[in-house]
């Protein structure tokens, strides 16, 4: 919040304020009405708008403004808050594994994450939550 990087601070907070905005229109919303789809569509946009533009711009700039001891403090700050949401998240979804050390993410093992085998339809129809394989020829 430096002088120099105020304006785009303001900016990026702004985004920030928006994304998080649209996240919440999602979390209440049936998914099955038409205006769900409209505004997933939105986040999806506005999130490699601003990915693009922090990247971009915003890193840059914090990159010329920042002490290299306020840089190592906030990637030390970051790295240990990714390791906390993969830990949380592998935790409530079971999709991944992490690495105890390491804190990188691995795919789960699990048998249901594998897709059914080439040739295999009916596998894949219960994978799919259905009874028999539709033909599509």
């Amino acid at each position: 919040m430096e002088d120099g990087g105020l304006d785009a601070s303001r900016h990026a907070l702004h985004e920030h304020h928006e994304i998080d905005e649209l996240l919440d229109d999602l979390s209440v919303r049936n998914k099955k009405q038409a205006g769900w789809i409209a505004t997933a569509k939105t986040l999806s946009f506005k999130v490699r708008h601003h990915l693009k533009e922090e990247e971009a711009k915003f890193f840059q700039l914090a990159g010329r403004l920042l002490s290299a001891t306020k840089k190592q403090q906030l990637a030390r700050e970051y790295t240990r808050e990714i390791v906390r949401m993969r830990r949380h998240y592998a935790a409530e979804y079971e999709t991944v594994a992490i690495a105890a050390a390491s804190g990188l993410v691995t795919p789960a093992t699990r048998a249901a994450d594998k897709p059914a085998t080439r040739g295999n339809a009916r596998t894949g129809a219960r994978l799919r939550g259905m009874s028999e394989p539709c033909r599509t020829r």
